[in-house]
C-alpha cells in the first residue's frame, strides 16, 4: 500500500469545494425529504443527483484526487490477492463451524459446571 501521510485540508479553495460537497450532498437528502407528493423515482433522482454532484465537487480537491488514488491503490491491491479454491475454502469453512461447535460445547459444560459448583455445592440450592 501507499505510505502517504495523513493530512487535513490545509487550502481554502480545498475547503470551499468540500463544504460545496456538503451542502450539496444535503440539498439532495432535503429535496427527497422534501418530495413526499411527488414518485418515488423523483425523489430517489434528486437524492442521486445530489450525491453524483456532491461526489464530482469532492473529486476536484486535493482531497478528493487523494481518495481516489487511496481507492485505485486498493483495488489494485484486491486484483493481486490470490483467492483460495472452492475446495480449500470448503474446507477452512467447515474447520471454522467445527471449531465454533466445539467452543460452544465447552463454554456451555462449563457454565452447567460452575452453575452446578456455586448453586448446587456452596448455596444449597437444587
Amino acid at each position: 500500500m501507499s505510505q502517504q501521510n495523513i493530512e487535513t485540508v490545509s487550502h481554502a479553495a480545498d475547503r470551499v469545494k468540500l463544504g460545496l460537497a456538503v451542502l450539496v450532498l444535503l440539498a439532495g437528502i432535503v429535496a427527497y425529504s422534501v418530495l413526499v407528493e411527488e414518485p418515488t423515482w423523483v425523489r430517489i433522482g434528486a437524492f442521486v443527483t445530489g450525491l453524483i454532484l456532491a461526489a464530482l465537487i469532492a473529486a476536484f480537491s486535493d482531497t478528493g484526487r487523494r481518495t481516489l488514488a487511496f481507492g485505485r491503490e486498493a483495488y489494485n491491491e484486491t486484483r493481486r490477492v490470490i483467492w483460495p479454491s472452492r475446495n480449500e475454502a470448503t474446507r477452512m469453512t467447515a474447520i471454522v463451524f467445527a471449531f465454533v461447535v466445539a467452543m460452544g460445547l465447552l463454554l456451555w459444560l462449563a457454565d452447567k459446571l460452575l452453575g452446578w459448583v456455586i448453586y448446587g455445592l456452596l448455596l444449597g440450592w437444587n
